[in-house]
């Protein structure tokens, strides 16, 4: 007889949620299968009943996050099929940015996915399956089409590497700078200033690179 036969959605949704803040808390080696179902108050059956296993219940939190940013924050946010790359590329930053820096999200997603990345475990291969690597590809694409035809994989590859540390930087290193540069904001205004700043920096490098490549090909 199926045990939570009412409001098994719900349930499932409290213990992703509750799972999320003790495990970014505790990390997923100290974090415990009754600390977290005693925070979304159920029965300390039900991760065995919604997700087989601790392991589980880990890997699916770390994708229900980012599932969360990326619903919210679409990496090309409905641009249209005639976008240009340059568009194409500055809607990307601005996705990425904002699903990393929303003051508006819960505050253990970004701390779970830290977590991960610096101590990962077997969820980390979901992640990148799931929504790193497409979202990559997807940048890629971007990247590829501005620097032409031709253009070295390896190349590529690194422009689009710079372009997502560029982001990154502003989340991991945002105590830093928040001490160093006192005057930067990161609400909704601030984050729209670095995905202008970074989309622009980012361009003129990669067309300067185009311009150069296409020079020595002539």
């Amino acid at each position: 007889m199926n045990k939570y036969p009412s409001g098994s959605t719900e349930t499932r949704q409290r213990l992703l949620a509750s799972a999320g803040e003790v495990f970014a808390e505790k990390g997923f080696h100290a974090a415990t299968v009754r600390d977290i179902c005693h925070r979304a108050g159920v029965n300390i059956a039900a991760v065995n009943y919604y997700f087989r296993s601790k392991e589980d219940l880990y890997e699916a939190v770390c994708n229900y996050s980012l599932d969360i940013a990326v619903n919210k924050y679409s990496p090309t946010l409905n641009l249209g099929n005639d976008a240009t790359p340059e568009e194409r590329l500055h809607t990307f930053i601005r996705s990425f940015l904002f699903s990393m820096l929303d003051q508006g999200q819960p505050s253990w997603h970004e701390t779970l996915v830290t977590r991960e990345m610096n101590n990962p475990t077997r969820a980390i291969d979901s992640m990148v399956k799931k929504t790193i690597k497409p979202r990559n590809k997807l940048l890629f694409s971007i990247v590829s089409d501005i620097l032409g035809k031709g253009t070295a994989e390896e190349l590529v590859r690194h422009c689009c590497l710079s372009i997502i540390g560029q982001c990154l930087h502003y989340r991991y290193a945002q105590p830093v700078i928040r001490r160093l540069y006192p005057q930067q904001k990161f609400d909704a205004v601030g984050i729209e200033t670095l995905a202008n700043h970074i989309a622009q920096f980012s361009l003129y490098a990669l067309q300067q690179m185009r311009d150069d490549f296409s020079g020595k090909k002539a």
